[in-house]
Formats: structure tokens, C-alpha cells, sequence
């Protein structure tokens, strides 16, 4: 029971990041005032939209489109911004009256990552063994109480995250683009999941409706994406932006310049002191050849 709640706080910490990172990119067109109203609603929302997600997990297994909705709608968020980069009208259009449309699109977000996490968390729980599965606690079995505490900690930390990928993204504008790519594929990750989930639904062992038209080879894919390469990916595109950024920083602002030829003399301040010492302990330590020749 342990491990298991152990391994749901890293699995929701990790589903959270993705989740903060979108909220912190939705609202960063917004003033500062607005933009902790929209992280308010937000995680006011996430927090209900899981509350329902656990609820009905179950009945969730089968509403895959939930999911790719969801995706779709990140995947055009970046697919916009990417063709539309340069219009500052559109920001400012955005800044005086898309407040509630972002509301809307973080709500939206909300939906597609509280089914993914929760999902998560009731595959983590089916882990658990038949024993503590049946055990109640306040009447509710362990089971439903592990899904709950993951959807919990994925909330309490999708909080924090996103208001930290917000200030990072004030303080190194460059990443804007990044994190717009990271957008696009945390919503390739929830569109290969969902159909994923909508081909390998227990109900659609026998071909019906649409799965008619879908060929047997694509059925028998497995279209989810592997969590090693997904993580790979995403820590790619942020090593490469966070590069681009302070090298772009260090070319054009003189503070930073001048910062780390500071650093640059300190360390070389510091070797020198450092050679310097140890000569001086080498010298004290090694016997003098004429002094043990000729001993007092």
C-alpha cells in the first residue's frame, strides 16, 4: 500500500507538470491581476472535473473522446501560435477580452488531464492486492481511497508547478516557444491515448459502428506513447530552449555579461588560492634531503 501511494505521488507530480505547464501557458497572455483569477479557476476546476473523473472512473473508460478532444484542442493552441507568431494585435485583443475564453480553454485542459490522471491512478490502484482492495475505510474501499489521494496530490501540485513554469517563462521569454511545443506534444501524448483507449475498449471486441471502417492492423496497435520516450522528448525540447535562452541572455544583457565574467575571475581567484595551498602543505610535508643527511 505504501509503494503504491509512493509511486501515485510521482506518477500525479509528473501528469501535474504537464497539466501546470498548459494553465501557465493559456493565461500568460493575461494581465498579472487576471492571471491568478484564471490559475484560481483553473485549479478550481481541475479539482471538481477530478472530483467527477473518480467518481465515474469507470463510466470514463469508455468516453475516450473526452480525451481527444482534449488533445485537439492543445494541438491547436500551439498550431496557432506557431503560424501566428508576431501578432501583437492578436495580444492585445487577447489582454482586453479573452478572459473567460481562456477560463474556458483551462476547463477544457482540465477535462482531458483529469481523465488521464485519474485513468492513472485507477491503473496504479489496480495494482494493489485483492486484500487491501476490499478493505473499507470510512466506507469506502482502500481502492477508491488510493485514486482519490492521487487525484488530491495531482491538484496540491499542479499549483505550485504552474505558478513557477509562469515566472519562469516571465524571466526567459525565449522558452514562450518552447512551451508551446511542449503544448503540442503533451496533446500528440493525449490524442495516441485516446485512441489508444477507444481501440482496446473491452466493448469493442466485436467490430461495430466506426470500428467497422478501422483497419484490423491499426486495432491491434498499441498507439500509446511509451512514458521513457515521452519524457525523453519533453526534456529535450526544455534542455535545448533553456540553452538558446542564456545564450541569447548572455549576448544582449550586459548585467548577465558582466555576472559571469565575475564568476569567471572568482573561480580562477579560487584555483590559484587552492595551488597556492597545496604547494605550500607539499613543501611542509616533504623532508628536506640535506636536513636528514645532516641531523641536528
Amino acid at each position: 500500500m505504501a509503494v503504491t501511494i509512493l509511486l501515485l505521488i510521482i506518477l500525479e507530480g509528473l501528469l501535474s507538470a504537464d497539466n501546470a505547464l498548459v494553465l501557465a501557458v493559456l493565461v500568460r497572455h493575461l494581465p498579472k491581476e487576471q492571471q491568478k483569477r484564471a490559475l484560481r479557476y483553473g485549479i478550481i476546476g481541475a479539482f471538481v472535473f477530478r472530483f467527477i473523473a473518480v467518481l465515474f472512473a469507470a463510466i470514463l473508460l469508455e468516453y475516450w473522446i473526452f480525451k481527444i478532444v482534449g488533445a485537439a484542442y492543445l494541438i491547436i493552441l500551439a498550431m496557432k501560435h506557431f503560424l501566428g507568431e508576431g501578432h501583437d494585435e492578436e495580444i492585445v485583443v487577447a489582454r482586453k477580452h479573452g478572459f473567460w475564453r481562456t477560463v474556458i480553454g483551462v476547463e477544457l485542459a482540465d477535462i482531458a488531464f483529469s481523465i488521464d490522471s485519474i485513468l492513472a491512478a485507477v491503473a496504479m490502484a489496480e495494482g494493489l492486492r485483492p486484500a487491501i482492495k476490499e478493505t473499507e475505510f470510512l466506507g469506502q474501499s482502500l481502492e477508491i481511497w488510493t485514486v482519490w489521494i492521487g487525484g488530491l496530490l495531482g491538484i496540491v501540485t499542479m499549483r505550485y508547478v504552474a505558478g513557477l513554469f509562469i515566472s519562469l517563462l516571465d524571466k526567459l521569454p525565449g522558452l514562450a516557444s518552447a512551451a508551446y511545443q511542449l503544448v503540442m506534444w503533451i496533446g500528440i501524448k493525449l490524442f495516441a491515448s485516446g485512441l489508444d483507449q477507444a481501440f482496446h475498449l473491452k466493448s469493442a471486441d466485436v467490430k461495430s459502428g466506426w470500428r467497422q471502417y478501422v483497419p484490423q492492423w491499426l486495432l491491434d496497435s498499441h498507439l500509446e506513447i511509451p512514458e521513457p520516450i515521452f519524457w525523453t522528448v519533453m526534456l529535450a525540447i526544455i534542455g535545448i530552449a533553456l540553452l538558446r535562452s542564456l545564450s541569447k541572455r548572455s549576448r544582449l544583457d550586459p548585467e548577465f555579461v558582466e555576472t559571469m565574467r565575475d564568476l569567471g575571475q572568482m573561480e580562477k581567484t579560487i584555483d590559484q588560492a587552492a595551488g597556492e595551498t597545496i604547494d605550500s602543505v607539499e613543501d611542509v610535508m616533504t623532508p628536506d634531503p640535506d636536513n636528514s643527511r645532516n641531523p641536528h
